[in-house]
């Protein structure tokens, strides 16, 4: 009988920190992913909060197996490494992830100290208006021919399947950082 195949786990950590004590709580967040990435099967970690005054840190670390994970958290340095933050963070909440609601973690290191805020609703639906109408328009027209006979549901599927990879990797990006000036403007002072 052959083992089960290993997914990739992810570990999200919800962890308290006191605002006084937020650049210890880098540093030491920075040296966990240092010891933690000369481990095999490591894929990646990151943290962010969820506004600038938030004393709440979301923190993930992902590793390729289960076996992997367990090795990293049964090491000497995991151990040493949270003894020397257990002043600093208080953890709330762990979740290992291993199903659909892991898959789009990014397996990469991400950093987030200071987030920016998301602009308004209706600035980000203008945004996304300029640049589906004209993505619409030209699939509209360029698809019409070779499409002719084919019923709706057909048409809608080609138009979606050419439109989602436009707009997510190429359209979508230029007109967000386009408008940018608009929907982030600077504060003076």
């Amino acid at each position: 009988m052959s083992t089960p195949p290993s997914h990739p786990v992810t570990v999200a950590i919800t962890r308290q920190v006191d605002p006084q004590d937020e650049i210890l709580m880098q540093a030491w967040a920075d040296a966990g992913t240092t010891m933690a990435q000369r481990f095999p099967g490591f894929l990646g970690s990151g943290w962010v909060r969820p506004s600038a005054g938030s004393h709440e840190w979301h923190m993930l670390y992902r590793f390729d197996s289960a076996e992997s994970l367990s090795r990293w958290e049964g090491s000497r340095e995991r151990t040493q490494w949270l003894g020397a933050g257990a002043r600093l963070v208080r953890a709330t909440r762990v979740e290992h992830r291993t199903g659909i609601e892991g898959w789009f973690d990014e397996p990469t290191e991400i950093e987030v100290a200071d987030t920016v805020a998301a602009p308004p609703r209706w600035k980000q639906m203008v945004v996304i208006f300029c640049a589906f109408f004209p993505t619409s328009v030209v699939l509209t027209y360029a698809l019409a021919g070779p499409t002719a006979g084919w019923p709706g549901w057909g048409r809608v599927l080609l138009t979606c399947a050419v439109a989602i990879p436009w707009m997510t990797y190429v359209f979508l990006p230029f007109v967000t950082r386009l408008f940018s000036p608009w929907t982030h403007p600077r504060r003076a002072g």
